[in-house]
C-alpha cells in the first residue's frame, strides 16, 4: 500500500538531488536574486522544482502542488509539497549542508515523506504508519530521557522579526541544560537527524509548510513528538515546532513556555 507514492517521493526528490549537484559551487552569481532582505533564490531553487514537479505530476496528474517557488496549484487535499532547496544559503555560499524535501498530505496529514541529502547519499524516508528508515534501514528517534544533556538542533532566520526576542530568552534558557546546540541553516534536515537520532530534539518558530511537510513525518514514524511552543498541534499552521523524544519535548516545552 502507497507503493507508487513512496517510490514517486523518492524518485523526485533524486531527481531534485542531480539537479542540484550540477549546480553546487558552479551558480552564476547573476542567477541570485533576494526575495525578501537575507532570503536568497538562485537558479538551482527553480530548475531543481521543475525537474521535481515533472515526475509527480507524470506520475499522479491529479494531485495538487505545493512548492517554495512556484506556489501552489491543482488539488487542495491531495498535494505534494516540496522545497527544491532547503538551505538555499548555504548552498549559494558553498556550505556543503542542504538537502531537498518532498512529501505527500492529504486531508489527515502528511502520507509519505523524503529527505534527501545529495552530497551524503543519505536518504530519509516515512510512510504512514509504516515506519521510517534511514537509506534503506529503519530509524528511531534517541533514547534520550530529558533535556539535562541533550544534543539539540535549532534555528532562527532573518525573517524572524519580532519573533526573536521570544527566541532568544527561550534560548538562554535551554543553552545550560543542553549538552550542545547546532544552528545548521536546514529545517528539513534538522527534522531528519532527529528522527534519526543524530539530535535529540529540535525548535524552531516560523517554518513553512514546505521546510517541515516532509520531516514531521520522519519524526512521526521513528517514534517522536511534535508540538508547537504550547504544546498544541498548531505546528503546521503557526511554523513553531517542539520535536524530539517525549522526555525531551518535554522539558523543553516547559523551557520555551516559561
Amino acid at each position: 500500500m502507497l507503493d507508487a507514492e513512496r517510490e514517486a517521493c523518492v524518485a523526485a526528490a533524486q531527481a531534485g538531488g542531480r539537479v542540484l549537484l550540477g549546480h553546487f559551487r558552479r551558480l552564476d552569481p547573476a542567477t541570485i536574486t533576494e526575495k525578501t532582505k537575507n532570503d536568497v533564490v538562485s537558479q538551482a531553487d527553480r530548475d531543481a522544482e521543475t525537474a521535481i514537479r515533472g515526475i509527480l505530476a507524470s506520475r499522479f496528474p491529479e494531485h495538487g502542488f505545493v512548492g517554495e517557488e512556484g506556489g501552489a496549484s491543482g488539488d487542495a487535499e491531495q498535494r505534494w509539497i516540496v522545497d527544491p532547496l532547503d538551505g538555499t544559503l548555504n548552498f549559494v555560499q558553498g556550505f556543503p549542508h542542504w538537502c531537498v524535501s518532498v512529501a505527500l498530505w492529504d486531508a489527515a496529514g502528511p502520507v509519505v515523506g523524503c529527505v534527501l541529502d545529495p552530497l551524503r547519499e543519505d536518504c530519509f524516508l516515512a510512510v504512514r504508519g509504516q515506519g521510517a528508515t534511514w537509506n534503506g534501514r529503519p530509524m528511531r528517534v534517541s533514547q534520550q530521557a530529558g533535556l539535562d544533556g541533550a544534543f539539540l538542533a535549532t534555528g532562527f532566520a532573518y525573517q524572524l522579526g519580532d519573533r526573536w526576542p521570544r527566541f532568544h530568552a527561550a534560548l538562554g534558557r535551554v543553552f545550560p541544560r543542553a549538552k550542545g546546540i547546532r544552528r545548521a541553516g536546514s529545517a528539513a534536515l534538522d527534522l531528519a537527524h532527529v528522527a534519526c537520532g543524530i539530535f535529540d530534539g529540535y525548535f524552531e518558530l516560523g517554518l513553512k509548510p514546505w521546510d517541515l511537510a516532509a520531516g514531521a513525518l520522519l519524526v512521526q514514524e521513528a517514534g517522536g513528538v511534535i508540538t508547537d511552543w504550547s504544546g498544541g498541534q498548531t505546528w503546521y499552521e503557526s511554523g513553531n515546532l517542539v520535536v524530539g523524544p517525549q522526555g525531551v519535548l518535554s522539558d523543553l516545552l516547559k523551557e520555551l513556555e516559561e
